[in-house]
């Protein structure tokens, strides 16, 4: 993969190009300012972005603003957001096109490179992965009219399971339930959300996880 990472802190984002570098990415860019992750995905069309939240000036939530401009910019380019805090104000904008190949990590809650490397891959694969503290403020934002409504509590739980990244396998072991019944509920989610088997069952679960995240 070609990566761009920005991240305002020399260490840390010296220290991501290493471990990306060590996993076989190319990293084409890193940058410490939200105009210049949007300068090099512009001009270098990564396959995934690496971007914190907090960077100059102000350090409040320019990576955020950066990334949905690159969205703006370069629609659909993947991105994914790793940071110390959960800053919700651009969250919602950056999932709002729908294209999927969004997600957002915490850095003290990534324990597993490899997990986070699955995850980043996942992303400029066009999926989507986010940490489940993310999710819960997300979450906190719901809106009046939820298209979720309809969803059993069984199957809401199943689609914030969706939201984190997680397999059908996966979510079947999280749950002790059967693959069968999770691919049951799937296609429940699927149904009650208008989403039908003309788009591809991935396509779906990206929609139906942004459909979640945006309620």
């Amino acid at each position: 993969m070609r990566v761009v990472v920005a991240d305002d802190a020399v260490l840390i984002r010296a220290g991501l190009v290493r471990l990306l570098e060590e996993f076989g990415c190319e990293v084409v860019s890193a940058v410490g300012t939200g105009e210049d992750l949007v300068r090099a995905v512009v001009e270098l069309r990564p396959d995934v972005s690496v971007v914190d939240v907090r960077m100059p000036p102000s350090f409040t939530d320019e990576g955020l603003r950066a990334a949905v401009e690159v969205r703006q910019k370069v629609p659909g380019a993947p991105v994914l957001i790793l940071s110390q805090y959960v800053e919700v104000s651009y969250a919602d904008d950056l999932l709002a096109d729908a294209r999927g190949a969004v997600g957002y990590l915490l850095k003290d809650r990534v324990v597993d490179v490899d997990e986070f490397m699955e995850g980043l891959r996942r992303v400029a694969g066009g999926g989507t992965v986010f940490d489940p503290q993310v999710v819960s403020q997300l979450m906190v934002r719901r809106r009046r009219d939820d298209p979720l409504a309809s969803l059993t509590p069984r199957e809401r739980e199943v689609l914030g399971l969706m939201a984190e990244g997680r397999s059908n396998p996966a979510i079947s072991r999280q749950l002790v339930v059967t693959e069968g019944a999770v691919e049951k509920h799937v296609r429940g989610i699927f149904q009650k959300l208008g989403l039908y088997a003309e788009d591809t069952d991935q396509h779906r679960r990206v929609l139906a996880v942004l459909a979640y995240l945006r309620s």
